[in-house]
């Protein structure tokens, strides 16, 4: 089942949020410091209040966190050179490592691009790291395409 997030999911969600991290982590220990959350319990409580921050959850028949989706909605107002349109950024998607390849992700996903369309969203956007290629297979397979691409040198 997916539902929107609320206090009671804090400790599944922290769990998966840490998973997240140490993927980051050893992939660019060089930025990422492990093993971190990127938000505390109090934080998530106040995202999940945010109807400007949707997060969804998987749930299975025992209650456990599978899978979460953080959302984020944008939209530039009276930009110079935007457009004017809404968007659904996906801040961070997970699946608990014990559970991947179950569609879990795929499900989730799905159900946030139809939460987009139901939000008169004209995009669903998201950042993925090369680190993980894995999830820009998956990104791809879902029919998502590059938008942008942020380049570095190392120094």
């Amino acid at each position: 089942m997916i539902r929107r997030a609320d206090k009671r999911d804090t400790e599944g969600i922290l769990r998966l949020l840490l998973q997240v991290n140490m993927v980051h982590h050893m992939g660019r220990p060089d930025i990422f410091k492990g093993p971190a959350t990127k938000y505390s319990a109090e934080e998530l409580e106040a995202i999940f209040a945010n109807d400007e921050t949707p997060v969804f959850v998987y749930v299975d028949d025992s209650g456990n966190i599978l899978g979460h989706a953080f959302c984020i909605f944008k939209q530039e107002k009276e930009d110079s050179i935007l457009t004017d349109i809404k968007t659904l950024y996906i801040d961070d998607i997970c699946v608990d490592e014990g559970a991947r390849g179950m569609h879990i992700g795929k499900s989730l996903y799905e159900y946030v691009e139809a939460f987009a369309r139901e939000n008169d969203c004209h995009n669903v956007t998201l950042n993925v790291w090369s680190l993980n290629p894995g999830a820009l297979k998956f990104y791809e397979s879902m029919g998502m395409v590059p938008q942008k691409i942020g380049m570095e040198k190392l120094l």
